[in-house]
């Protein structure tokens, strides 16, 4: 009975416990809302315009695509009506040339080789561990949904697709990572195009089988030959590869390297401040851009069926990455809240969603996650120009999700080895994906490839790529950013001894100086004599 009872006042003390927990966070709540004044409404805003802006923007643009739907807009109004958007993406993709070299160069040359050989192991380590988990997750969510059920007669394909030898597209990107020519890389990437020769053949013709007169007749056949090309565009891995060795070098230059290492830092800087300019005026461009494209976009009837589940299938996919994965991964690493980490990126994410370029949101990643999260600048500097060439987790979900769909599509029942296969493909491709120029139609193609299924059929899903690449984009910025976070996290001690170091070759620099300064002094008290003695005689 004394036992009952005992746990009977127990119950009764936690559940009082509770409600007195309870009612003080209640009372804490109304107290601060109670406290509340205009001035802290006015702080808020103030401190979080930029997100405020461009999240109203997203909004109204999305609203305004859809009201101007109905009016049918030619080709030629729909371009004059997005033209505030075109500049935006303009003055973005200025920025990120200048950018992209000052900050690895920068990044780079404040390390030592074996702080920034840790970093990018460690970089690289979560790079290809990201990939490989988004590949994985959308395979498993294609072979779930199993959205390519149905006829392939539902679908309207639009143009043909070029044939890309893998083995073509794997050279062109070693050729793109070691450019000859550091100005054209500014401006053209290589890219193997095709070509035909004819070629003569002879052949040994018998007029009878008993003659001993043996002929030769030629034959002439086309073949088609690989040529060396190029196409318009940055070629970015060789920059990046660039960029790093020169980095390197500036920094175990020690103080002959410094002048350099100044002029860098100060483009840099340069850059950024031309950065928080344009941040006021990315809300505009984002909501025309949005805008723009809703109203451009084919018949949403296009959407229904086989291509509204494989829509759906790749929404969920990128979801669980970005909301499940990277969060967690990074509570993990470092123990703290990722998604206070993530509201400093909202800004970020939001362009990255409306520009449909990792790349031109890498001047406003950049700003969030050194001003908002507070990361550390060497650690940007090196994480984020290479994640936004090599690192993209939701490209690699989505080409191997879009591969088994269009399987499915074809009634090919696909084998644990082709899988693999498409795994390892997909993960390969998208970490080589910037060095390779049409990156996103080219390294599907090679997905593709790889297990024998037919490439023009890419063509089955171009009506919704549109919007499905400014979902992978938001997820690739996403897993940069993270990426930077943990990567910072893992480096401290190191970024903390380099500081150190930094630290006392100040003080031995001060204190050389002021040596100097009192040996300096005392010869030009003894030059100061001698005249005096001079003249006395």
């Amino acid at each position: 009975m004394t036992q009952s009872n005992g746990e009977t006042r127990l119950q009764r003390s936690r559940v009082q416990q509770l409600r007195d927990g309870l009612t003080e966070r209640s009372l804490r709540a109304k107290n601060t809302v109670q406290n509340i004044s205009s001035n802290d409404v006015k702080g808020f805003f103030m401190r979080n315009a930029f997100v405020i802006l461009t999240v109203a923007a997203v909004i109204v643009g999305i609203i305004l695509g859809f009201g101007l739907r109905p009016y049918k807009m030619s080709y030629r109004e729909v371009k004059y009506f997005s033209f505030p958007g075109e500049l935006l993406m303009r003055m973005l993709q200025m920025l990120v040339l200048p950018l992209l070299v000052s900050s690895l160069i920068t990044g780079m040359a404040a390390l030592d080789s074996r702080a920034s050989g840790k970093m990018g192991v460690r970089a690289v380590v979560y790079y290809t561990t990201t990939t490989i988990i988004a590949v994985f997750i959308g395979i498993v969510m294609v072979l779930i949904i199993h959205p390519g059920k149905g006829s392939k007669d539902e679908f309207t394909k639009h143009e043909k697709i070029e044939q890309v030898s893998p083995a073509d597209a794997f050279l062109d990107l070693i050729r793109n990572m070691f450019p000859p020519n550091l100005v054209q890389a500014c401006t053209q990437q290589f890219k193997t195009q095709y070509g035909k020769r004819v070629v003569t053949v002879k052949v040994l013709v018998n007029d009878t089988v008993f003659s001993l007169n043996n002929g030769t007749q030629e034959l002439k056949r086309e073949e088609v030959i690989p040529v060396l090309g190029t196409v318009n565009g940055i070629n970015a891995l060789g920059l990046v590869v660039f960029s790093m060795c020169f980095g390197l070098i500036i920094g175990n230059m020690k103080e002959q390297g410094q002048p350099l290492r100044d002029f860098f830092d100060c483009l840099n800087e340069a850059i950024m401040r031309l950065v928080a300019i344009i941040m006021w005026y990315a809300p505009l461009g984002i909501m025309f851009l949005i805008a723009g494209k809703i109203v451009e976009m084919d018949d949403l009837s296009e959407m229904g069926g086989q291509l509204g589940m494989y829509t759906i299938t790749v929404i969920i996919g990128l979801l669980i990455h970005a909301v499940i994965v990277l969060p967690l991964l990074y509570f993990l690493v470092t123990r703290k809240n990722p998604f206070v980490f993530i509201a400093g990126l909202l800004q970020a994410l939001i362009t990255a969603l409306g520009t449909s370029s990792s790349s031109a949101t890498l001047p406003i990643t950049f700003k969030c996650l050194e001003e908002n999260n507070g990361v550390d600048k060497r650690v940007t500097r090196f994480v984020l120009p290479v994640g936004a060439t090599i690192n993209m987790d939701g490209t690699a979900l989505y080409e191997a999700l879009a591969a088994i769909f269009i399987a499915q599509v074809n009634d090919m029942e696909m084998n644990f080895g082709e899988i693999l296969t498409i795994s390892i493909t997909a993960t390969a491709a998208s970490i080589g994906a910037a060095g390779i120029p049409q990156a996103g139609l080219v390294t599907m193609v090679i997905v593709l490839t790889s297990v024998g299924l037919p490439t023009d059929d890419i063509t089955l899903i171009i009506a919704v790529d549109w919007f499905l690449d400014r979902l992978r984009t938001t997820t690739n910025v996403l897993g940069d950013s993270i990426g930077a976070g943990i990567v910072e996290h893992l480096s401290r001690h190191e970024l903390r001894s380099i500081d150190a170091e930094i630290g006392n070759s100040v003080l031995e620099e001060n204190e050389t100086k002021k040596s100097y300064q009192l040996i300096s002094q005392e010869s030009e008290s003894d030059n100061a004599k001698i005249p005096d003695s001079e003249s006395k005689m």
